[in-house]
């Protein structure tokens, strides 16, 4: 069957249309962008490359933190788009917390799996995550949460649990509501004590939409 997947902007509008915050951004396609984004988010600015092509962004040098002021941002961009497969660029406000990752996986075994765990670049070298197969009750989430050792951080730094339930409860969701789902991943979701926003997202459907 023909896979498709999404740009991180498409996976990102989808994901906003059903519910979910998504960190403040912008999109820029030329140097002459940037300066009306100034205006609407405030460095530093976090930018990347989007692109169909480009599916690992941080391993191909693809993403420029700490942006702080108009002629950095034009030197990130004008480094982005040397990137052969660079379309545009995307800039996000920076904001602070700690990194989940959260996502969908169809598997020939259990069919769609939820899984949660302690998110950002090292999640292949940490494997702090745990599983379970949605249709799920809030007592299923809670438990979830609490099956990862990175549960004691949250609860240290008291980040906001209800929004995590809240994501997690609508991510088992979709995969109800959207049966062509193969993967998502939501990497990372920014928690802190006060909201849970999504800083990137990627999506891969069996057809359109």
């Amino acid at each position: 069957m023909m896979q498709r997947i999404l740009t991180e902007k498409e996976a990102e509008d989808f994901l906003e249309k059903n519910g979910f915050k998504i960190v403040k951004r912008a999109f820029a396609k030329s140097l002459a962008n940037l300066k009306k984004i100034t205006k609407k988010i405030s460095f530093p600015w976090v930018m990347k490359a989007s692109s169909r092509d480009i599916v690992h962004k941080a391993k191909s040098g693809g993403v420029i933190l700490n942006i702080r002021s108009l002629e950095e941002a034009e030197s990130s961009f004008s480094k982005l788009s040397k990137l052969k497969e660079f379309e545009e660029a995307i800039i996000q406000e920076t904001i602070s917390g700690e990194e989940i990752i959260i996502g969908l996986k169809k598997t020939p075994e259990f069919g769609v799996v939820l899984l949660f765990g302690h998110g950002g670049s090292k999640v292949e070298e940490e494997k702090d995550i745990a599983f379970r197969i949605p249709p799920l009750k809030e007592i299923d989430i809670e438990e979830l949460i609490k099956d990862i050792r990175f549960y004691k951080i949250i609860e240290q730094k008291c980040l906001n649990l209800n929004e995590l339930k809240k994501v997690l409860m609508k991510t088992a969701k979709l995969s109800k509501k959207y049966k062509n789902i193969t993967e998502l991943d939501i990497n990372p979701l920014i928690i802190n004590s006060k909201e849970a926003q999504i800083v990137d997202a990627r999506i891969v459907l069996e057809d359109g939409l």
